[in-house]
């Protein structure tokens, strides 16, 4: 029985220990903010007193409504340099963006004038091809597809319909180009595969330069010319061919066998090589030679140089090229302007 005395009398105590200290606590609380208040409602009386004579402004306030007044300047400063700052960041990359734009219609419109130049060289590219092969006896075949062009013609290339426009028109007249070169590239094949079976007949042809020079020029063409010496008509029965200077290496333009190496009067220093098909080239005015008789040559080999020998009026290299017995004019063979 005295236990139980003693265990409630414990629980009183305790009990109202902690209400005691809970409402101290409590009352700790309420008088801090309670002094907070007081010291934000305090009074303040704010005064404007102009240099001149005139009325003073006055109006009262608190501190706490001094304080949100401030933080709420600030705090509407921060956010005008904050979105300004934004601003300027935004209209600098929307600057960016439209000069980039700017840049990016010159090149579409660069890109669609290069497109118009592929076609236009396609349509030369077309015709030219289109000759030699007719030439050649090869018939182009054009694709089964109804994106291919009909026996290598680029008319339906060249004659698409207005459907489309801008990238969608050029993606599509790049797309019937693909095509078409595509389609030229096994008669090329079969072009270049005739070449190669008849490379040794072109190398016994003098179908090449007998000079190479950025200074190279024909000083006398074949056929009727003036004579340098005598001042009369004469048919000339080679090209003069002139660098302004001695010492070029003069090349066999074709393959073959070395049949005359020495001087004549005429024609001084010169060099005849003897080709097949009947054949014959004269290299004259040479001022030395590389080759003796006998020797076989092939087409570009060196075989002397330029030089002024002979009856000659200056350094230069007269070239015949003889079929049989007859001198046919050179420059049917070698690809030159006369």
């Amino acid at each position: 029985m005295s236990k139980n005395k003693t265990v409630r009398k414990f629980e009183r105590k305790f009990s109202s220990r902690v209400s005691h200290r809970t409402n101290s606590f409590f009352r700790i609380i309420g008088n801090f903010f309670l002094k907070v208040f007081h010291i934000f409602d305090n009074k303040l009386t704010v005064m404007l007193i102009p240099h001149s004579q005139g009325k003073v402004i006055n109006f009262q306030t608190n501190v706490f409504a001094l304080i949100l007044g401030g933080l709420l300047t600030v705090g509407i400063l921060s956010s005008f340099i904050y979105f300004n700052k934004k601003s300027v960041a935004s209209n600098s990359e929307i600057n960016s963006l439209m000069n980039q734009n700017r840049e990016n219609l010159a090149s579409l419109d660069q890109l669609r004038d290069e497109n118009a130049n592929l076609f236009q060289a396609a349509k030369r590219f077309q015709t030219s091809l289109s000759q030699s092969l007719s030439l050649l006896g090869i018939q182009q075949v054009g694709s089964n597809n109804n994106s291919s062009l009909n026996n290598g013609d680029l008319s339906s290339l060249f004659s698409s319909k207005d459907v489309t426009t801008g990238s969608a028109r050029e993606l599509a007249d790049i797309q019937e180009l693909t095509s078409y070169l595509e389609g030229a590239i096994e008669p090329i094949e079969q072009i270049g595969k005739m070449l190669k079976t008849q490379q040794s007949l072109f190398t016994e042809i003098p179908n090449i330069s007998p000079i190479k020079s950025p200074n190279l020029h024909i000083s006398m063409a074949f056929g009727p010319n003036m004579h340098p010496l005598s001042g009369q008509w004469y048919i000339h029965k080679g090209i003069d061919f002139s660098t302004y200077r001695s010492g070029d290496p003069v090349m066999a333009t074709a393959s073959g066998q070395v049949v005359t190496v020495g001087y004549d009067n005429s024609f001084g220093n010169q060099v005849i090589i003897k080709h097949n098909h009947g054949i014959y080239t004269r290299y004259a005015h040479l001022s030395n030679y590389r080759v003796k008789k006998g020797q076989l040559v092939e087409q570009g080999d060196v075989i002397g140089y330029v030089g002024n020998t002979g009856i000659s009026t200056g350094p230069h290299l007269h070239y015949e090229v003889h079929i049989g017995s007859d001198v046919v004019d050179p420059a049917k063979y070698i690809n030159i302007k006369l």
